[in-house]
C-alpha cells in the first residue's frame, strides 16, 4: 500500500513556510505522495453543494506543486484534483510539464469534472459541458505530452503546427488519475486514466465504486497502453492498520489520508497546523509507513 496526504494547499498551509513544512514532514515520514485540493473560485455566500466557506485560503494547484517541487526530493506531487473543464488544456499542459520537469518526474495528474455550478459561471464555462470538456481536455493534453508534432481537433480545442517543450520527464507522460463517483466518471477512468480516485469513501462505499468500475469496463474499451487501473482512495478518518488491510484486500493501491475535512477552514497561523504535522508523523508510525 502506498500512502499520501491530502490538502497541502489550504487553511494553515496556504503560505510558504507552512506548506514547505508539511511537505518536508510528509517526505521525512515516508509518505509516497502529497496532494492538493482545488476550487479556482469559491461561491459566496456558501450554499450546497459548495463544500467550503468563501474566505477559505486555497492556493492554486499548479503554483503549489511547483513550490513543493523545490522543497522536496522524493515525494510524489499529486493534483487532487484539477477541475479540468475549467482550464485551458494547452496552457495547463505546459504548466504541468514544467512541474514534472522541475520535480524530476514526480507529478501525478489528478483530474475531475467539478460539481459547483457557480464556479463554472464565474469562469465562463457552461456547466452542462463539463463532462465533455474534461474527456476532451485529457486527450488534448496527452497529445501535447506525447506527440512529436502535436495535433488535435476537438469540439472545444484544436491545434496543429505547434510545439510545447520541454515534454514531461515521465514517459510516456505523468500518470493520469481520474476522480469521481458517477457512472460517467467510472467510464472516463477506464477509457482514459492510469488510475481512479475516490474521495472520502468508506470500505463499503469503495466496494460499490469498484463494482461501478467493473461495470464501466464492460461498456468502454481500455487501451492496453494504460495498464492496470490503479485505485486511490481518501478514506474518512480515522484509519488504522485493520482498515488499511481491508482496503488493500479490495485492491486499493494508495490511501491518501487527511486528518479532518474541517482542517481546510483553519486560520493560516493557527495551532491546527502544528496538530496536522503531528498527525502526519504519528500516523506514519502507527501505520508503519516507510
Amino acid at each position: 500500500m502506498k500512502f499520501g496526504y491530502f490538502g497541502i494547499n489550504w487553511g494553515p498551509f496556504a503560505e510558504p513556510d507552512g506548506l514547505a513544512r508539511l511537505a518536508r514532514a510528509a517526505e521525512a515520514a515516508g509518505y509516497e505522495s502529497i496532494w492538493t485540493g482545488e476550487h479556482v473560485v469559491i461561491v459566496d455566500p456558501q450554499k450546497p453543494p459548495s463544500p467550503i466557506a468563501p474566505l477559505t485560503p486555497l492556493l492554486d494547484t499548479v503554483a503549489s506543486l511547483a513550490f513543493v517541487a523545490g522543497q522536496t526530493e522524493r515525494i510524489r506531487l499529486g493534483s487532487g484534483i484539477i477541475l479540468l473543464a475549467q482550464r485551458n488544456p494547452v496552457v495547463l499542459a505546459k504548466e504541468l510539464a514544467a512541474v514534472d520537469v522541475l520535480s524530476k518526474g514526480r507529478l501525478i495528474f489528478g483530474v475531475g469534472v467539478g460539481y459547483v455550478k457557480g464556479e463554472f459561471d464565474a469562469i465562463g464555462v457552461p456547466f452542462e459541458e463539463r463532462g465533455a470538456r474534461t474527456s476532451e481536455h485529457i486527450e488534448a493534453i496527452r497529445a501535447l505530452w506525447t506527440q512529436e508534432a502535436p495535433a488535435f481537433k476537438g469540439e472545444f480545442t484544436s491545434f496543429e503546427g505547434i510545439q510545447s517543450r520541454p515534454l514531461p520527464k515521465q514517459q510516456p507522460h505523468p500518470p493520469i488519475v481520474v476522480g469521481g463517483m458517477s457512472p460517467p466518471a467510472y467510464r472516463r477512468a477506464v477509457a482514459q486514466g492510469n488510475g481512479w480516485y475516490g474521495f472520502m469513501l468508506s470500505p463499503d462505499a469503495t466496494a460499490e465504486a469498484l463494482a461501478g468500475l467493473r461495470e464501466a469496463a464492460q461498456q468502454v474499451e481500455r487501451p492496453a497502453s494504460l495498464g492496470e487501473l490503479e485505485i486511490t482512495i481518501t478514506p474518512p478518518p480515522p484509519i488504522d492498520r485493520d482498515g488499511v488491510k481491508r482496503f488493500e484486500d479490495m485492491g486499493v493501491s494508495r490511501l491518501v489520508l487527511m486528518r479532518d475535512f474541517s482542517d481546510m477552514h483553519a486560520p493560516r497561523h493557527d495551532h491546527v497546523g502544528d496538530e496536522i504535522i503531528a498527525f502526519v508523523e504519528k500516523t506514519a508510525k502507527d501505520l508503519g509507513i516507510h
